[in-house]
């Protein structure tokens, strides 16, 4: 009896998911007001400035107003120190040069006017391409608490990260290679300022053959490129180059936190697994996602599912994911939903939705990684949901 209820989840309806959506949405804005209403000058109760990763970029705007190199770690973690000083609080900053005109704009504003906008520029648009993902495969389906209710929105907010950017422009770029082929490419091309978070999007439209969008994104990446480049000189490729292999470093003594990150990588380091192990279970799982995306994208035209299976596989393959960057899941969940659920599917979709709530403090507090299990169950529903086709979908 209990395996068929948890099989089939008719207990999770449309009506009962409405309202446990409005109930996630109310606890992510009350959590919030509180975090702000019990912080006192910017610091919350445990003595973290809100929107911590945030002060990483922030300082990296002040810094290059003042010609520093934002991958000096000893100089960077310097500056975020003279702002706000606390031990062992320093945000590393691993970002390549694309990403830095952003952060030289940032810099022009105090802190929290920055963290503001930032935050509130990004996750419009983020809200605005999953708005976009509704109103193609579930018209008429959109509301406001579907956003407000992922436990990955809060997470993003609470960081100041760079997550609702990332994931607008991958979520959009994907939603329109078939459609609107330059834009999309465009768009997929600006996911070079965090390139680890689309690593199958070049694999599945190379097999689709989708030559304006890979045409495009190149020549997106190559302009934002330039940009970087022209306005902080050729010096600061080889500045982050040489700092690049602190980012490895830091991922494999655990600098950054295993609980935190989200990978397979980092699940089995956890676990503690040795080096060699971690890094051939990674890349075993990285080349199986390759091929299952590979194999689906051949048989078939790209369409907005197999961009789901797309971004899914992406924060599969790559070790470095943490838990806010899962925001990108949305779009998946929501290419999910309109096919309509099978045996066992509407639960795993449940869990990937719910699973960020209680991913980090199981990991911190018991070691016991749970997300990756469920991301790779998703992946797999959909590679097997994008094999049998798109349903019908508005025009």
């Amino acid at each position: 009896m209990m395996v068929d209820r948890l099989k089939h989840a008719n207990w999770l309806n449309g009506g009962r998911a409405r309202g446990y959506a409005w109930v996630l949405a109310l606890v992510n804005i009350v959590l919030l007001a509180w975090l702000v209403a019990t912080s006192s000058g910017g610091v919350d109760r445990n003595g973290y400035l809100l929107g911590s990763d945030f002060l990483s970029f922030w300082t990296a705007g002040q810094m290059l107003h003042e010609g520093g190199n934002v991958y000096d770690v000893a100089a960077h973690a310097s500056a975020q120190q003279s702002y706000f000083a606390q031990e062992n609080a320093y945000v590393a900053f691993f970002y390549p040069p694309p990403f830095l005109p952003i952060c030289y704009l940032l810099g022009f504003l105090p802190y929290f006017p920055a963290l503001f906008i930032w935050l509130l520029t990004t996750g419009l648009g983020f809200a605005y391409v999953a708005k976009a993902w509704l109103a193609r495969l579930l018209p008429g389906q959109f509301h406001w608490t579907w956003i407000a209710a992922l436990p990955t929105v809060l997470i993003t907010v609470t960081h100041g990260q760079t997550s609702f950017l990332i994931a607008g422009v991958l979520g959009a770029g994907a939603l329109l290679v078939d459609r609107r082929p330059l834009t999309a490419g465009l768009l997929l091309g600006l996911a070079v300022i965090k390139p680890q978070l689309g690593l199958m999007v070049p694999l599945v439209l190379l097999m689709t053959r989708q030559w304006t969008v890979i045409a495009a994104a190149v020549a997106s990446a190559a302009v934002v490129s330039l940009l970087a480049t022209l306005a902080f000189g050729t010096a600061i490729w080889g500045n982050w180059l040489a700092g690049f292999g602190s980012a490895g470093q830091a991922m494999e003594n655990g600098a950054i936190g295993y609980a935190k990150m989200q990978s397979l990588y980092a699940a089995a380091k956890l676990l503690g697994a040795p080096t060699p192990l971690v890094v051939g279970m990674q890349a075993g799982l990285t080349a199986l996602v390759a091929l299952l995306l590979a194999w689906a994208s051949w048989k078939q035209a790209y369409n907005p599912l197999l961009g789901a299976a797309m971004l899914a596989g992406s924060v599969l393959a790559t070790p470095f994911i943490l838990d806010y960057d899962l925001v990108l899941m949305a779009f998946p969940l929501i290419a999910l939903l309109s096919c309509g659920f099978q045996a066992w599917q509407k639960l795993i979709a449940a869990l990937a939705f719910i699973a960020p709530v209680f991913a980090r403090p199981l990991a911190t507090d018991f070691g016991i990684p749970v997300m990756v299990p469920i991301l790779i169950a998703l992946f797999i529903v959909l590679i097997r949901r994008s094999l049998a086709g798109m349903p019908g979908e508005s025009v």
